[in-house]
């Protein structure tokens, strides 16, 4: 486990290339031990992911569920988003050499993983919201798709600060490892269960 001081500073690190302080990026431990310490960003955030399945297994479990189905759905819930957070940078990590990313393959890794324990805690408003007035729907769905146009953007400036390559290049790799999360967070949906009646 780092240092609590360590991991302020790579948090601050990642905001500052958010908005638009590339300088943040010099916070960041690049070694190949801060590549695999950044994966410590999944408990960091685990709190903010953990209060997001609540509602959707109340959601998806349903009035009747059982107390054992809930656990489960909480259980697969967890790993379908611990798959679709790291996943994505093998697929990654699979093109980078063909699309001349390898030198900036761990910079973009680091700062992602500690961007999205970050993101995670953007959405526990509208994860609360939900929990604790379900009866106004509206006010959480607006909440969920203010704070998801917001990552999205913060997201594309972390990017493109890791990277350093231009706005095209961090398009691309934007729009691919969103879409590479998705299709893995569908996929493990389906391949969990999640959902499926008890």
């Amino acid at each position: 486990m780092p240092p609590a001081e360590d991991i302020y500073r790579q948090l601050y690190g990642v905001w500052r290339m958010m908005i638009g302080k590339p300088d943040g990026l010099r916070l960041l431990d690049l070694s190949s031990d801060g590549f695999w310490t950044s994966f410590f960003a999944i408990v960091v955030a685990g709190p903010a992911l953990l209060v997001s399945w609540v509602p959707l297994v109340a959601d998806l479990g349903g009035e009747g569920a059982s107390f054992s189905y809930r656990l489960s759905l909480m259980g697969r819930l967890g790993l379908a988003d611990i798959g679709a957070w790291v996943l994505p940078f093998a697929a990654l990590a699979a093109v980078a050499p063909y699309a001349d990313l390898r030198q900036r393959f761990v910079h973009y890794v680091v700062a992602t993983n500690w961007g999205s324990a970050i993101f995670a805690w953007m959405t526990v408003p509208a994860s609360l919201s939900r929990l604790f007035f379900p009866e106004i729907t509206e006010l959480a769905t607006s909440l969920a798709l203010i704070v998801f146009v917001a990552t999205l953007v913060l997201y594309w400036r972390l990017t493109n600060a890791a990277l350093e390559k231009g706005a095209a290049t961090a398009t691309a790799v934007f729009i691919f490892m969103l879409l590479a999360a998705l299709l893995t967070l569908f996929a493990l949906h389906d391949i969990l269960r999640i959902g499926a009646i008890q």
